[in-house]
């Protein structure tokens, strides 16, 4: 991204309005997260989320998927731009800002055309982002879905993210919450797109906002939770611009040969 505020920008499919949900300005951020007033993260659904920033001001949020490897948007990690895992350790005093960690190699997926976001057009919004050392052993690494499990309308996913829980402008967010949404519309490889079951999408409601992008959309299997995709977009109530409407998933079902296949080759294989 370029440092200016979340895009806004018109149509994906029939969407009329959306927001790249990757935060700007987040330099003095108080407590919130997940636009709607989302609780706090429970450790099943938050022992495994971080928060990367970038050198022109972004904020998006990643999942663990090895001790040393992050699973985030593509959008979120553009070249020219440097990028830092933050470091929230809560052994470290509370009034001491947080310890930026280094991150060694982005890679995105090579079908990821960031023009095709802006021209409202799903891609491969996905990469892996490797660490220069390992997490901490209070993060663990989350587990990949299956890549034949279906998504239908009405099944029920986890979103658990850093990004502003009241106002749109990036300047709420910095404490991990998360939402459970719901499936809507026609669910496929290329998109998902999920709802408050109580607003339905038609009235503000619980969802993704800036700084939620990469964020991960959780679903139970076995008696856990893997992750199924990525936050990629948000749209307010009714497709309008803003948050509180539609969250916008990129699945990974279509893309889990090459997480895998990367994983492997950057030396951090994934959990199977």
């Amino acid at each position: 991204m370029d440092g200016r505020s979340p895009a806004q920008i018109c149509g994906f499919g029939a969407l009329a309005a959306l927001t790249l949900t990757a935060a700007v300005d987040l330099a003095a951020v108080p407590a919130s997260a997940m636009v709607g007033g989302a609780p706090t993260a429970t450790e099943a659904a938050g022992g495994s989320v971080v928060m990367i920033l970038g050198s022109y001001g972004t904020a998006c949020t990643a999942t663990a998927v090895a001790r040393d490897l992050l699973l985030t948007a593509a959008h979120c990690v553009q070249p020219g731009a440097d990028y830092k895992l933050v470091d929230r350790s809560p052994s470290r005093d509370p009034d001491r800002l947080p310890l930026l960690k280094d991150i060694v190699r982005i890679e995105r997926h090579p079908q990821f055309d960031l023009r095709r976001l802006f021209g409202h057009l799903a891609t491969a919004d996905v990469a892996l982002v490797k660490l220069a050392e390992p997490f901490p052993a209070r993060i663990v690494a989350a587990r990949l879905g299956g890549d034949a499990e279906p998504v239908a309308v009405g099944d029920a996913f986890i979103v658990a993210g850093y990004g502003v829980a009241v106002r749109g402008d990036g300047r709420t967010g910095g404490t991990l919450r998360a939402a459970t949404l719901v499936a809507t519309g026609v669910p496929g490889t290329l998109q998902i797109r999920l709802i408050d079951p109580r607003t339905r999408g038609q009235s503000p409601g619980l969802g993704a906002c800036a700084g939620d992008s990469g964020a991960p959309a959780f679903r139970e299997e076995n008696g856990g939770l893997v992750i199924i995709g990525v936050v990629s977009w948000s749209t307010g109530p009714n497709v309008t611009a803003g948050c509180g409407g539609l969250t916008g998933i990129t699945p990974l079902a279509r893309y889990r040969s090459w997480l895998v296949e990367t994983a492997h080759r950057l030396g951090s294989p994934l959990e199977p």
